[in-house]
């Protein structure tokens, strides 16, 4: 062989090695994270049962560890930062929310302040994932509710007031945008 062929070689060798183990460790986070799951949920620590719980963690692991950790790649670990800096925010958003719909159902005027609204607005997320985690937000949220989302990004809401309709896309759209790097 001559010395380009051995390169060739040696590359192609070296890209093996880390898409295998980018794969492994795609698998072993799924596997730790579905037995640590199981674990937690069954509360079970007999040996049949941890062994019966490991292999189908392992199986599941197996078969769909590139669903949950699809690319380990330089930006992954800092978009899961930014996402677990974005969940609490989130989950502030939508106890803010069930207390506005709550102040709704119970006033005395409750057929006044609904007005329910279709909003269409469009935003420049790209990715399918960024598009799909505002979609999912926006549903998540009580008072409105996500209709469609395009792959193009256009987004059409219901809303059960005026109030939850002005609020949209709001800081959520801009949340979204920096978890995922992309501009608002």
């Amino acid at each position: 062989m001559n010395s380009l062929t051995k390169e060739v070689a040696s590359k192609k060798s070296s890209r093996r090695t880390a898409t295998f183990f980018k794969s492994f460790l795609s698998f072993f986070l799924t596997f730790i994270l579905m037995f640590g799951t199981w674990l937690v949920l069954s509360g079970k620590f007999d040996p049949l049962l941890l062994w019966l719980g490991g292999l189908s963690s392992f199986l599941i692991a197996f078969y769909f560890y590139d669903l949950l950790f699809p690319a380990f790649e330089s930006g992954y670990a800092v978009t899961f930062i930014r996402f677990s800096k974005y969940a609490p925010w989130l989950i502030y958003e939508i106890m803010k929310a069930n207390f506005h719909i709550l102040k709704i159902v119970f006033h005395p005027r409750m057929k006044e302040l609904i007005d329910p609204h279709i909003i269409t607005f469009k935003t420049n997320l790209k990715s399918d994932i960024a598009i799909t985690t505002l979609a999912n937000s926006i549903t998540l949220t009580p008072g409105t509710i996500t209709v469609t989302a395009t792959s193009d990004g256009v987004f059409k809401v219901h809303a059960i007031d005026r109030e939850s309709a002005e609020a949209l896309p709001g800081i959520m759209l801009e949340k979204v945008a920096h978890v995922f790097g992309e501009d608002v």
